[in-house]
Order: C-alpha cells, then sequence, then structure tokens
C-alpha cells in the first residue's frame, strides 16, 4: 500500500544584533537518521556563505536575510535562501541560494542530476529559456550563452523554476531573472526516480 509521506517540518530561528536580521530555516523530522542533520548543515553553510565575512572597523554592512520554502512535498524540499546586503551607496544588493533535497537520506541534487544520463538536457532547457527571453523581451547586457553547470534552480509544486542572480542578465532594475518551466514541459528527459520525477502525476 502506498503512504503519503509526511512533510518534515521547518521552523525559523531568528538571530537579531545591530545591522543584523536573519531567519535560518531548520528542518525537523520525525523519522530517525543523518538525512535532516545534512539538511541543516548544508542550509546553515550556505546561509553564512551568502552572509559573508563581517564588516571591518571602519565599513558599513547591513544584512537581512529569510528564506522561502519553495516545495515540502513527497519526500523532496527545496528551499531557497534569500539575502540583502548594503554596504553604502546607490542600492543594496540581493542574493539568493536554493537547495533541493530527498528528506529521506538528506541528498542535495544538482541541476543534472534531475535528468536522465545522456538526455541533453542544456540543450533542451536553453531552448525554452531562450524563448521566454523573447516572449517576455527581456534586456539582457549580454547575449545569453546558456545554463551553468552549477546552475541555480529550485522546484515550486509541477515546475522546475531556473534563476539568474542580479545582473547575470539583466540590469539591476529587473531583479533577479526567474524561467518558471513546466514538468511536463520535460517529462520524457526526467528522471523519475528523481525529486523532478517526483512532481509528476
Amino acid at each position: 500500500m502506498n503512504t503519503i509521506a509526511t512533510p518534515p517540518i521547518v521552523r525559523t530561528y531568528h538571530v537579531v544584533q545591530p545591522h543584523f536580521d536573519v531567519k535560518y530555516p531548520n528542518v525537523e523530522s520525525a523519522v530517525q537518521g543523518q538525512a535532516t542533520p545534512a539538511i541543516n548543515e548544508r542550509l546553515l553553510r550556505e546561509m553564512h556563505r551568502l552572509i559573508g565575512p563581517p564588516a571591518g572597523p571602519q565599513e558599513q554592512k547591513d544584512v537581512t536575510g529569510g528564506f522561502e520554502i519553495k516545495s515540502n512535498e513527497r519526500n523532496v524540499l527545496s528551499i531557497a535562501l534569500i539575502v540583502y546586503t548594503y554596504t553604502g551607496g546607490a542600492h543594496g544588493m540581493t542574493y539568493i541560494k536554493s537547495s533541493t533535497f530527498d528528506v529521506r537520506s538528506g541528498r542535495a541534487y544538482t541541476l543534472a542530476e534531475l535528468f536522465k544520463p545522456n538526455s541533453g538536457y542544456e540543450v533542451r532547457l536553453n531552448r525554452i529559456i531562450r524563448a521566454q527571453i523573447a516572449a517576455r523581451k527581456l534586456p539582457l547586457l549580454s547575449p545569453y550563452t546558456g545554463i551553468k553547470p552549477d546552475q541555480d534552480f529550485y522546484i515550486a509544486d509541477k515546475a522546475l523554476v531556473v534563476y539568474f542572480q542580479l545582473y547575470d542578465l539583466t540590469p539591476y532594475a529587473y531583479g533577479l531573472t526567474y524561467f518558471p518551466i513546466s514538468v511536463y514541459e520535460l517529462e520524457d528527459i526526467v528522471a523519475l526516480d528523481g525529486p523532478l520525477g517526483r512532481m509528476i502525476g
């Protein structure tokens, strides 16, 4: 008999200090094992990397951070960490780093691991992204050259969302650039036993 997986609870730890206001995710699961500690260790490490080193004695640095749960179902947790840093000048910078986990094992997936081996997923995704750039008339800072091996992404419901950081593709005023792609548009190349494959059906 198939059973419905119980999503893990994601609690918020809030750290407030002068010029520092950050909410960290902490995953709790009823299943004993190493999966949950591995997930929390990665999320904490990524959040610290986004925050960066503290400001020096003569520097200004204001940091605000939080997170968004993009998917928490079918043993898949996809979560985005968001940090805004202001160090003076006209505006600050927002950075996002997402991770997609199998909550049973604690494994974090790369974009390539969402697809079947030798599927040519890069060609498919690049074609879809180029079509969206044209349809949305996005003003690119330079010609689109394709996704990177460590391309940022998350899973939201039945979509793969590929995204680019500030200034990667478009001017600052356009913010981070997101490209949502329906899982059904990729169904023939998706690894069915992976996180994206579980969203099908």
